[in-house]
């Protein structure tokens, strides 16, 4: 008998329809033979189900719904929202107070890996793991002046929300004119604001994922060369001004010490389903330092995103990659 798999999509976020594209790339990434799968569509507290073009209400108590007189219910939530309550923690909460295996890490994995100050200030902990400087504000403390951002992270810097995707309110600062206003900016996404000093040099971002055997395994590297941005923005990463190059062009021993970053910090932090690791290499080529952006816990997953660019460059079959993660949760 097929299980049934909710593709939980959507969320409260800027990035609401960004998901909803990658919930419609998992649903043809499926094996059709072994699921039956299903688009539910968050937003607030309500949720719906998509089932042959009707929209039906999820009953939240026991995650099921009422179809043509019967009661359904699902065997496992693979979670695809950018941003919360997908990707925060707070929905994978509610799936383990009802007993619902899902896809991605757990609430505190989730919770520690979209606070992106929070992150770093751990990561630093780690050996050989470089993060850049960065401060955090929050709304309703007194802010920095713009001379002492400057003063603290240097110019150009990056001032971003700390919790959210997409880039979404990302501005990158050339000017200390720019600073309160950038900080505003980021304000209209997160309650908390990081400003980062800015790394200069190969932006690369690296996937994987955990076999259901137990084996972390990372996919073929990408390099990211934005095209007439300023960075990896909204629109290079959904508008195509960015080339993305898979595999890497970065020696194969650099390719190696990435790949080995990333399981590691995978292990360490005991994530499970697929993550994707942003980095940027700074330094000689072939000895570069490998500095550490930003860790996606739910990446995108659309025909062009850059998990199934890298698994097609893989030894892996997407539909297999996802089928790992199903079953990881039931051997």
């Amino acid at each position: 008998m097929k299980k049934q798999i909710a593709i939980i999509a959507g969320g409260d976020s800027s990035e609401h329809d960004v998901s909803l594209r990658s919930a419609a790339g998992i649903l043809s990434f499926m094996d059709a033979e072994k699921y039956d799968c299903y688009i539910v569509e968050q937003r607030g507290n309500a949720m719906q189900v998509l089932v042959e073009d009707e929209k039906i209400p999820m009953n939240l108590h026991d995650f099921s719904y009422q179809y043509q007189g019967e009661r359904r219910t699902f065997d496992f939530a693979y979670i695809t929202i950018h941003g919360t309550p997908g990707e925060n923690g707070i929905l994978q909460g509610y799936f383990d107070l009802i007993g619902l295996p899902y896809s991605t890490s757990g609430v505190l994995v989730e919770a520690l890996t979209f606070n992106k100050f929070a992150l770093n200030n751990y990561l630093r902990s780690l050996p050989n793991l470089h993060v850049s400087d960065s401060i955090m504000v929050r709304r309703g403390m007194t802010l920095p002046t713009a001379s002492e951002v400057v003063e603290r992270v240097g110019l150009p810097c990056f001032i971003k929300p700390n919790a959210g995707g997409s880039s979404f309110g990302v501005t990158k600062v050339k000017t200390e004119a720019d600073v309160l206003p950038a900080i505003e900016k980021a304000m209209n996404e997160s309650d908390e604001v990081m400003i980062e000093r800015l790394l200069v040099g190969t932006e690369i971002t690296c996937g994987c994922f955990r076999r259901k055997n137990g084996e972390v395994v990372t996919f073929p590297i990408t390099e990211v060369v934005v095209k007439g941005v300023e960075f990896f923005d909204y629109e290079a990463k959904y508008e195509g001004k960015s080339d993305e190059i898979t595999p890497a062009r970065i020696a194969p021993e650099t390719a190696a010490r990435v790949s080995k970053m990333t399981q590691y910090i995978y292990r360490q932090l005991d994530c499970y389903g697929i993550i994707r690791i942003d980095y940027i290499l700074s330094g000689e080529k072939g000895n570069e330092q490998i500095n550490l952006l930003e860790i996606n816990t739910t990446p995108g997953m659309t025909p062009a995103s850059f998990i199934p660019q890298q698994v097609r460059a893989s030894e892996f079959e997407i539909a297999d990659v996802l089928s790992e993660i199903i079953e990881g949760k039931f051997a």
